[in-house]
């Protein structure tokens, strides 16, 4: 069967090949009748682009590449999978990478993605203290963990932090204990910044409000055992709420309170932060803190495709988080 070609597209279509060229690179001068047309016809006829054959001709590759530190985080896969999505709208490709959360690694990638000459990199930095060195004339959009002198877009974690702390002293909790992540990560660090915050104005003055700080890394064995830490004490000084940095670790400290034999959430409340889909499998599921994953992924994809304009040096674009009730929060119940 011979292949279907653009000349094809455009005869069937009654236009011209250049009309067809246009509607396939969302050019803005297409109607979005003749739009509808003229992809119903592509769809129709099983037309597919012949990827490198555009790349010569626009000079650009229709290729987006994204450097992640840990494909197996879900809070990354997600992103990932956000991104490929949001550059599918505009006719683009995602290339992924992984720094398994090293400089070096990180600059391999950035060095392979430039070589296959891909018209810019969504990267969330590893948290080895590093300069990214970068070719000129690439688009880089720094996503997550910002950099000074990048432009940046993220949640805004500290602010989404102080939504799940405030979440717990409406329901009348004061003790709240609080899983930080890994004191080099930034994300990690605004986090802690939302919780000390949020304690000192909701809490300041009152008895038994004192933070109660357990640091951990992001994954779910970390979070068993950071609550762990924070559980095995007396019952009147353990607290009586936890705010996890990951949902991965508030996964694992509601293990480490159902081995001890605390039930969540009537001696126990627990609330996640990422709103990854694991959160709403748990039993009980899980209160979480959502980050706004497909929003941060299509902005950076925007601004790459300069359909966006790119936040400004020091002044990055943060999206709001918002409170996602499940079932792990509860008022707390009399020492």
């Amino acid at each position: 069967m011979p292949k279907v070609g653009i000349r094809d597209v455009a005869k069937l279509a009654g236009v011209s090949t250049g009309t067809v060229s246009r509607v396939l690179n969302d050019h803005p001068s297409v109607t979005d009748e003749l739009r509808a047309r003229v992809r119903s016809i592509i769809e129709e006829l099983g037309y597919t682009p012949d990827p490198s054959a555009r790349s010569m001709r626009s000079k650009v590759s229709r290729l987006i590449g994204i450097i992640i530190p840990d494909l197996t985080n879900p809070f990354f896969s997600e992103l990932v999978q956000s991104a490929e999505q949001a550059a599918a709208r505009h006719g683009y490709n995602i290339i992924v990478m992984t720094s398994f959360d090293h400089a070096a690694k990180e600059a391999d990638r950035i060095g392979q993605l430039t070589s296959r000459k891909v018209d810019g990199i969504i990267l969330v930095p590893s948290n080895d203290f590093h300069t990214l060195r970068l070719p000129k004339g690439l688009p880089i959009v720094i996503v997550d963990r910002l950099l000074p002198g990048y432009s940046g877009i993220a949640a805004d974690h500290r602010r989404g932090v102080r939504l799940g702390i405030e979440h717990l002293v409406k329901l009348g909790h004061r003790r709240i204990g609080f899983i930080s992540g890994p004191k080099d990560s930034v994300p990690a660090n605004d986090r802690l910044k939302g919780y000390l915050d949020a304690m000192k104005l909701a809490c300041d003055g009152e008895q038994n409000a004192a933070p109660l700080i357990a640091e951990a890394a992001f994954d779910y064995e970390s979070g068993r055992s950071a609550g762990n830490y924070l559980l095995a004490r007396a019952r009147h000084e353990r607290p009586t709420a936890i705010f996890a940095s990951s949902d991965q670790q508030a996964i694992g400290c509601m293990r480490a309170a159902h081995d001890l034999g605390i039930p969540i959430p009537a001696a126990l409340s627990i609330v996640g932060f990422d709103g990854i889909p694991l959160a709403s499998m748990t039993t009980p599921r899980l209160t979480t803190v959502k980050q706004p994953i497909q929003e941060i992924a299509a902005a950076a994809v925007a601004v790459l495709l300069s359909k966006q304009d790119a936040p400004a040096l020091g002044k990055p674009l943060l999206l709001a988080c918002e409170i996602s009730e499940g079932e792990t929060t509860s008022s707390p119940q009399p020492d």
